[in-house]
């Protein structure tokens, strides 16, 4: 799903209070990755938004092209209910954040820590 989609399925995503950890995650091809948590919900959920396309004009100026929503497109990992478990099952991130394939480090710490479904 897109991002607006992902906000406008459940109300408690736009209001709550989100955690990031990183926004350089990387799967197996290579793409990059942002790790969230929704604080209202649980939701732990990574983000692949790809690189905006930019340019530079004749005096040395950047601007970056707006990104088409439906190129940001999320997927929800499980739910936590616990943010000082996600915490420890994260504790380190930084030293993990960045790596070649460093979003299965993400998936097996999350898949520690969800909350089981009923």
């Amino acid at each position: 799903m897109d991002i607006e989609q992902f906000y406008d399925a459940d109300p408690r995503r736009r209001r709550s209070e989100e955690e990031q950890f990183g926004r350089d995650w990387f799967d197996g091809d290579g793409v990059r990755w942002e790790l969230n948590w929704v604080a209202d919900t649980g939701e732990v959920y990574i983000m692949r938004e790809p690189v905006e396309p930019g340019a530079m004009d004749a005096v040395g100026d950047t601007w970056v092209a707006d990104m088409p929503v439906d190129l940001v497109t999320v997927e929800i990992l499980g739910v936590v209910t616990d943010g000082a478990a996600l915490g420890a099952a994260l504790d380190g991130w930084t030293a993990h954040e960045g790596a070649a394939g460093s979003l299965t480090w993400v998936r097996e710490r999350i898949s520690e820590v969800v909350a089981p479904t009923e």
